[in-house]
């Protein structure tokens, strides 16, 4: 039977890269048959307007006042113009048609693709046992108030975890990593975070420092390291069942200086914008207020990051991960496939002209676009301190800044059923998808045994 479902397996393999090449030619194929020469005018008009578009979105974010309005509108008019050009010349069905086709090729491609990808890079789980005396952070904020909405105080307690609710209405932050540490000195054997990613990379850092289990509460408002461990990002409230069955996950754990990350440190313009006091209140007509200057660089720092034998210079952004994010999937960007690699994951962004900013739509074959993996990165600056989002808190360190990351440190508890996190599609290989069609079906044998073998003489 096990052959029998492997060979099935196989073919299934080989008819999606089949069905993947048959889409790709449509796909090339129909404009040809239907515009004929007009095809290649159909294609670079479609690039030109990409190309307008991305330039025109450049100028919005870095000019003011009449010229970044003429920009906008540029911006919305490149493509509206283009496809009313496609619908004059009767085309845009072909056009519709042929990115369907394209989208089919490419799904089926890294269908099949898949199908082929060792399973061994999946993180171990751990049997241990439950914890006896769970300790709790919880913010009634977070989120939008999901503690009360999901009942999470009230679950963890009856699960036989302490709870401490922070209070709002304090007119500083309580310190929540004091708060964990004294209850580690009290004898909790676990500690958990139900709020923003913020509060987690601060306790997590406590629970890795006394190396006991961490836990974590999807509360937040996006979720980010939830996601990437594969947590009910819907339902916080399944996250506290780690409490009564769950198993251990050994994860990395960053730090910029002296400050713990669970998902990245930001350096350049959107640390610069975070810093405002007027974001809070208006995060968009800050933003726009503020990037001109930092974009083109009449404010903000000069940085300078190196990592291992690399430097990136004068990037107007840089984001250095807790381990890389996916950045040949469209479908898994802002996405984490794993969270102990034991690397950084380095993003740099140096742009300096429209042509520069279109030229992003290369992705990560960008100019403009460095994109690697580091042990440890240094950034400097030339002033003495910076600004620095570290999992979207906003700080001012003193340069340079030492970013690093401690492979395993932390013991993280999740439930032993829980969502997961999806397997990243693999980048498409034309040439391995031409093997795989043209490979001919054949009846699988049990190892040792070869066809017409075993038949009484």
């Amino acid at each position: 039977m096990g052959v029998v479902l492997e060979e099935r397996d196989h073919a299934a393999q080989r008819w999606a890269a089949r069905g993947s090449l048959a889409a790709a030619v449509l796909a090339v194929v129909l404009p040809v048959v239907s515009a004929g020469v007009g095809s290649l005018l159909l294609v670079g008009v479609g690039l030109l307007g990409a190309v307008v578009t991305a330039a025109a979105l450049w100028w919005v974010l870095t000019r003011r006042g009449v010229v970044r309005a003429a920009a906008a509108v540029l911006a919305v008019g490149s493509p509206v113009g283009v496809i009313v050009l496609f619908h004059a010349a009767q085309l845009l069905w072909v056009v519709v048609v042929s990115l369907v086709l394209w989208g089919v090729a490419v799904w089926a491609g890294k269908t099949a693709l898949s199908s082929t990808r060792s399973h061994h890079g999946r993180v171990t789980e751990y049997e241990t046992p439950a914890p006896a005396r769970a300790f709790f952070l919880m913010n009634p904020r977070s989120g939008g108030g999901k503690v009360e909405r999901f009942g999470l105080r009230e679950k963890a307690e009856r699960l036989g975890a302490r709870v401490h609710l922070l209070d709002p209405e304090r007119p500083e932050p309580e310190d929540v990593a004091a708060l964990a540490r004294e209850a580690v000195k009290n004898g909790a054997d676990l500690l958990g975070v139900a709020g923003g990613d913020g509060t987690q990379a601060l306790v997590a850092a406590v629970a890795a420092e006394h190396d006991i289990p961490f836990l974590v509460v999807s509360a937040g408002t996006r979720n980010h390291f939830a996601l990437d461990l594969g947590l009910d990002r819907d339902d916080p409230s399944a996250c506290l069942d780690a409490l009564a069955d769950g198993v251990e996950l050994r994860v990395d754990l960053g730090f910029a200086g002296e400050h713990p990350f669970v998902n990245n440190a930001s350096f350049g313009a959107y640390a610069a914008v975070v810093q405002s006091p007027a974001y809070r209140d208006d995060k968009v007509g800050t933003t726009l207020e503020l990037l001109p200057d930092l974009l083109t660089g009449q404010r903000g720092p000069l940085l300078t990051a190196r990592a291992q034998d690399a430097v990136i210079e004068a990037p107007q952004a840089l984001l250095i991960s807790n381990n890389p994010y996916r950045m040949d999937d469209p479908a898994g960007l802002g996405r984490r496939e794993r969270l102990e690699s034991g690397v950084l994951g380095v993003l740099g962004i140096k742009v300096q002209s429209a042509a520069e900013a279109a030229g992003l739509l290369l992705g990560r074959h960008a100019t403009g676009l460095t994109v690697l993996t580091a042990r440890e990165v240094l950034v400097d600056a030339d002033r003495p301190q910076i600004d620095v989002g570290v999992d979207g808190e906003a700080l001012v360190l003193p340069t340079p800044v030492r970013c690093r990351i401690e492979p395993g440190a932390l013991r993280v508890r999740v439930p032993r059923d829980r969502p997961g996190v999806p397997e990243a599609k693999p980048p498409l290989d034309w040439r391995r998808l031409r093997k795989l069609a043209a490979t001919v079906g054949r009846t699988a044998l049990p190892k040792g045994r070869a066809r017409g073998a075993g038949t009484p003489r």
